[in-house]
């Protein structure tokens, strides 16, 4: 145990569960007034049970890409990686705390149906439809997939970019069709994101190009001879 937090010293951010999960818990069971998020486009989006499949795969997607980045990555790349996706998870829920939000889009549908509808039945029964905006689902999505390509990772293998695409756009869609978020809460997500990356991955660019641009001091022996 003490070789791996050796080599692996930067997963101690790891530890961002202990406070995440107590308190999103909380958010979840407290009772307050809520402000209902609600657009006219989420009227337009119809209920689509297929949509569980991706939905779920997102349980396996973040804890995947998180192991990869950590085990094949510098740990300048994971420490950056972290303080975008525990960053932005802090962010939304102070908004939940300071700014409860919920949504009433859920609808009516037989569970007994098949798998998809009794998994998304179940879905309903454990996830509540409060602390929404801006949504947790679609922005560590985001997230995950850009990161992906800007390590080694993505970037010597172009297949994992694409399937990495495909199942981020699946996600944040399936979040909308499954009626567990409005449009809303969907862009909130990417501006957040995109604030985040200013700020995670355009300040370290900007060191690095200063670093690289910084003048080398020449050494002038004509100069030291005539010191001397």
């Amino acid at each position: 145990m003490k070789a791996f937090f050796k080599k692996y010293s930067q997963s101690w951010t790891l530890l961002y569960v202990l406070i995440y999960f107590p308190w999103f818990m909380w958010l979840e069971q407290r009772h307050v007034n809520y402000t209902y998020i609600y657009s006219s486009l989420d009227s337009l989006i119809p209920f689509c049970r297929f949509f569980a499949i991706p939905y779920f795969l997102w349980f396996i997607y973040v804890p995947t890409v998180v192991i990869l980045i950590l085990f094949k990555c510098k740990k300048e790349e994971f420490y950056r990686f972290s303080a975008m996706l525990f960053g932005g998870m802090t962010i939304c829920l102070i908004i939940y705390t300071i700014w409860p939000n919920a949504q009433n889009l859920r609808v009516y549908f037989n569970p007994d149906q098949d798998i998809f509808t009794k998994v998304i039945s179940d879905l309903y029964k454990t996830d509540t439809s409060t602390n929404v905006l801006p949504s947790i689902h679609v922005y560590n999505s985001i997230v995950c997939h850009f990161a992906l390509c800007r390590t080694k990772l993505g970037k010597d293998r172009p297949y994992i970019k694409i399937l990495s695409f495909i199942l981020m756009v699946s996600i944040c869609l399936s979040t909308m069709f499954l009626k567990q978020h409005s449009v809303l809460d969907a862009f909130a997500a990417i501006i957040l994101f995109a604030a985040m990356n200013a700020v995670v991955y355009h300040n370290a660019l900007i060191k690095s190009k200063n670093l690289l641009e910084k003048p080398v001091t020449k050494y002038d022996e004509s100069s030291t001879r005539s010191s001397r």
